[in-house]
């Protein structure tokens, strides 16, 4: 926590989208895919890129509106929760998935995000490690990078707030 991984995907994402390509981004809540939200949309602020969230708390219409967005290739960055994994969500051009958090998503979910990933680069992060993850990277078959040293001026901040106050 607090090593860097959020400007990992920043950049990444960047770079997938400098290239024409969509980027789908899953994180497991809703507050978390709230705070990527906001950050992409205040970092990406003087570039051209439409970026979206999409949550179950969205109304349906709203839902189809982004969904249809996303098939047309009018949405560059789309971030969301295990809404992300509809069926109905079919993108024009996905580069890059990035999975945050990987660890706290089950079995059934990576096989859903297995689906997306033919011809796709895939970024999975995570402050915490599983067993399974692990294993496959000591057998090589998948790389791993370490974020060692904490990024200068790094600061962590906790806010807490009610419910009644979180925008949507």
């Amino acid at each position: 926590v607090g090593f860097g991984k959020t400007e990992v995907i920043l950049r990444a994402a960047f770079i997938a989208v400098q290239n024409k390509k969509q980027v789908a981004i899953i994180v497991p809540t809703t507050v978390l895919a709230r705070q990527h939200f906001q950050t992409f949309k205040t970092r990406f602020a003087n570039y051209d890129y439409e970026i979206e969230l999409i949550t179950r708390s969205l109304s349906p219409n709203t839902r189809v509106k982004i969904i249809n967005r996303i098939k047309d290739k009018k949405v560059h960055i789309l971030i969301g929760t295990h809404a992300l994994l509809n069926k109905d969500i079919k993108y024009n051009d996905l580069g890059l998935l990035i999975v945050d958090e990987e660890h706290k998503f089950g079995v059934k979910h990576k096989e859903l995000l297995k689906t997306m990933k033919e011809n796709v680069d895939v970024l999975t992060l995570t402050a915490t490690p599983i067993p399974r993850t692990l294993l496959l990277a000591t057998l090589g078959d998948i790389s791993v990078s370490k974020l060692e040293k904490k990024p200068i001026n790094s600061e962590i901040k906790t806010i807490i707030k009610s419910e009644d106050s979180i925008d949507e």
